[in-house]
């Protein structure tokens, strides 16, 4: 398992471009990759935490300011409330006017006036009654049907209590108009008070707006009382008081912040939202990205053209010493030309230039030895197959004449001229030198005149018959290729043999081998044969003075080498009951 897991972490087999290009994402693209993304990633979380945090803080400023307005006119309020001079004036029936005027002009007028210029933040503060005797006028108001119909006046009498309510009315103030925000207070003295009494103090819109307006805040603010929207610093906002914040909607990429007012009674259901642009707000951050990119840029860039530099130095002298090593292979043995450098690869093809000269002169020197080698084996061989062929003649001379004394011993007949003038045929024929290969028709010419001279011999009892395709007579093979076979058959088998003999030649293609069977009905071969046949066959010892078929074997297999196969039927199928043996030569074609 251990040296499986090796093999799959070896690098051996990768290339060395590749390898190269597996260092250059390793050790220089992720990890710049990487270190950027983690440096932006921490950049634009500090920065986008500080811009958050700043935009708090405004948030949280803006809301103490205008806690410390609204504060300030809720003292206010708490002054008027508890002033019993003020409320003993506005308790009082008046039968003669005139004496209201007194005090209105010596002490309403300069107690009700007196916040305003200290108080830029306080517009106007008005004092809201029903007593009739009272002349009406500056900043003591009546309370009209009209009046208790508004939304403030409404307001103080469903809560029953005194507490200052912090809520948008309209505008009091002479010449304007509008919405202002206000703290409204019933004025109620212990229990024998005859008259409602009320105070409402508007604020200055302008220093609400100022408040409002922070230069630091890039987005909309909106003053929430509940979820009514009592102000807004979004212009294209008009519904004030009535348009509700669920309502409104909130793009996509908008931040929302929110700023609320604990412990503060009556601006308990009170809150400031902003909504910002998240494009705004990160302004910093997407320089921030940018900065980070521009640095990553070169950080990336010079390392890919410095791996790119080495990669070609190295890669390119490699390919160039691998493909003429592949042109030795093909007996090309050309030099690599270059320039002369002091490095590894440098020293590598010096090397191979010399090996290569060294092989070129080696070879050069070489080849002409081996040629004339080769053509002096070549010649033994020629010897040896003549050498072969010569053992081969006087052999079957001698048979085909004892043939012959046998049978004019016997019978004395003038038949003997046609076996002695075949007998001449076969003499010429294989005393021809210099002519090794024939046809398959002169061969099986050569068979049939020898079994003619047989049948002489053996008279009724040898029978013979030689069958070839007509695409093969003009094919050629080993001179002396068939006879031995079938005068070992004659010889071997028949001759001992009581019964009538026959004896069958064929040669026939099959594919691209050439097949020659020689099948006899003898008495066959023992045991013992059969092994030394196989020895034949499979050794590889010289030849000696053999003849017959060993002669033939070793014939075949000294021309031919695996190319000839020489085998026996008989020897094959040990339980083949059938008197006839067959042997069966074949030759690949040539």
């Amino acid at each position: 398992m251990r040296a499986n897991f090796r093999e799959a972490v070896s690098l051996n087999n990768v290339r060395l471009r590749n390898k190269m290009l597996i260092v250059y994402f390793l050790s220089v693209l992720i990890p710049v990759v990487l270190t950027n993304v983690i440096f932006y990633n921490i950049t634009t979380n500090n920065v986008k935490k500080q811009k958050l945090r700043d935009i708090s803080l405004a948030m949280e400023q803006i809301r103490n300011d205008f806690k410390a307005q609204i504060d300030a006119a809720v003292g206010i309020s708490s002054v008027i409330y508890n002033d019993a001079i003020l409320n003993e004036y506005l308790e009082t029936h008046y039968e003669v006017q005139s004496d209201y005027v007194l005090n209105y002009q010596s002490y309403i007028k300069d107690m009700l006036g007196k916040y305003s210029p200290v108080y830029q933040t306080i517009q106007q503060i008005s004092v809201y009654t029903n007593n009739d005797t009272i002349i009406y006028g500056g900043q003591v108001r009546p309370i009209t049907g009209q009046v208790r119909d508004l939304p403030w006046y409404r307001s103080l009498s469903a809560s029953g209590q005194s507490n200052p309510v912090v809520l948008l009315t309209d505008s009091d103030y002479p010449g304007t108009s509008g919405w202002v925000l206000s703290v409204v207070r019933k004025i109620t003295v212990g229990s024998s008070a005859r008259w409602d009494k009320a105070m409402k103090i508007d604020m200055s819109p302008e220093s609400v707006q100022a408040l409002f307006r922070n230069i630091t805040l890039q987005g909309d603010l909106y003053l929430l009382d509940g979820d009514q929207v009592q102000f807004t610093t979004n212009p294209d906002f008009e519904r004030l008081g009535t348009a509700e914040y669920s309502s409104l909607p909130t793009p996509k990429g908008t931040i929302v912040m929110e700023e609320a007012f604990p412990n503060v009674s009556y601006l308990s259901s009170w809150r400031i939202v902003g909504h910002f642009k998240e494009a705004d707000v990160l302004e910093e951050v997407y320089k921030s990205r940018n900065f980070v990119l521009y640095l990553a840029i070169p950080n990336v860039i010079m390392p890919t053209l410095i791996i790119i530099w080495f990669v070609r130095s190295l890669n390119a002298r490699l390919i160039r010493i691998l493909k003429h090593m592949k042109r030795v292979k093909n007996q090309s043995f050309e030099t690599i030309e270059q320039q002369e450098s002091k490095d590894e690869i440098g020293q590598l093809t010096a090397e191979f230039n010399r090996m290569t000269l060294q092989i070129k002169s080696l070879i050069h020197d070489v080849y002409m030895a081996d040629i004339q080698k080769k053509e002096l084996e070549l010649k033994r061989n020629q010897s040896q197959l003549h050498a072969l062929q010569s053992q081969i003649n006087p052999h079957f001379l001698f048979n085909s004449l004892e043939a012959i004394r046998m049978r004019s011993l016997m019978k004395k007949e003038e038949e003997t001229a046609k076996i002695i003038h075949n007998m001449a045929k076969i003499f010429r024929k294989s005393l021809e030198w210099g002519k090794d290969w024939v046809t398959v028709k002169d061969e099986l010419d050569l068979a049939a005149t020898f079994l003619e001279i047989q049948k002489y011999r053996f008279g009724d009892k040898l029978d013979f018959r030689i069958e070839a395709d007509d695409s093969v007579l003009g094919l050629t093979l080993p001179k002396m290729t068939l006879q031995p076979l079938v005068e070992n058959a004659s010889i071997h088998g028949i001759e001992k043999m009581r019964g009538n003999g026959r004896i069958d030649v064929r040669i026939e293609r099959e594919r691209d081998e050439l097949v020659c069977e020689i099948r006899d009905n003898g008495v066959g071969m023992d045991e013992e044969k059969i092994k030394r046949f196989y020895g034949y066959m499979e050794g590889k010892e010289a030849i000696g003075d053999r003849v017959g078929v060993q002669n033939v074997i070793y014939r075949l297999k000294l021309i031919f080498g695996d190319g000839s196969v020489f085998g026996s039927k008989a020897l094959r199928r040990r339980n083949f009951h059938h008197p006839a043996d067959s042997h069966r030569v074949t030759r690949k074609r040539q």
